[in-house]
């Protein structure tokens, strides 16, 4: 009875799910499983894996090799950026685009007018540990806001969770002005 409870607390946070197994004579018995919500409680090596990959493939292309793989993966991003953006003729549209496009991506993203442009801001990076192993992945992310944002925009990196910032954050602004 005692762990009947504490699977019905689990299942009350979400950690826990049952379904009935209608087997024999009597009530169905329940047949518990963990839910996706389990996951955080279970070690993941992607990170690790994402690094060690981005090393052994650096060691077995060269550089110049790593630096084509980067430039595939920042032309799909553009290419599916693009897509999701088609609709959005302004500067400020094409920023509250972004926001949604990285927060679906994991980066918990939010923009701000910021003088005569925006403060994109990125609390959390999702390919942190791979961008530490690579780190032409954060340039490649300044090129690809650059580009889906528009002719005319320019991006600069105000603030570098690789650097030690809290924070990756983004100033926006069209070419030839000053943001506040």
């Amino acid at each position: 009875m005692a762990v009947r409870q504490h699977l019905y607390a689990l299942a009350a946070e979400g950690v826990v799910a049952s379904t009935a197994d209608p087997n024999g004579v009597g009530r169905p018995a329940k047949q518990w499983h963990l839910t996706p919500a389990a996951d955080v409680f279970f070690p993941h090596g992607y990170a690790e894996l994402t690094a060690e990959l981005l090393s052994s493939m650096a060691h077995a292309f060269g550089q110049s090799g790593l630096d084509k793989i980067i430039d595939i993966r920042l032309r799909d991003q553009i290419d599916a950026y693009r897509d999701r953006m088609a609709k959005d003729r302004t500067v400020a549209r094409r920023v509250r685009r972004l926001v949604e496009i990285r927060n679906a991506e994991g980066y918990m993203a939010a923009a701000m007018k910021d003088g005569d442009g925006f403060l994109l801001v990125e609390n959390h990076c999702p390919i942190c540990a791979a961008a530490r192993a690579c780190t032409g992945l954060c340039k490649a992310e300044l090129e690809l806001f650059e580009t889906v944002l528009g002719d005319g925009v320019t991006v600069e990196r105000t603030d570098h969770i690789l650097a030690g910032a809290r924070r990756c954050a983004y100033r926006i602004t069209k070419a030839g002005s000053r943001a506040a």
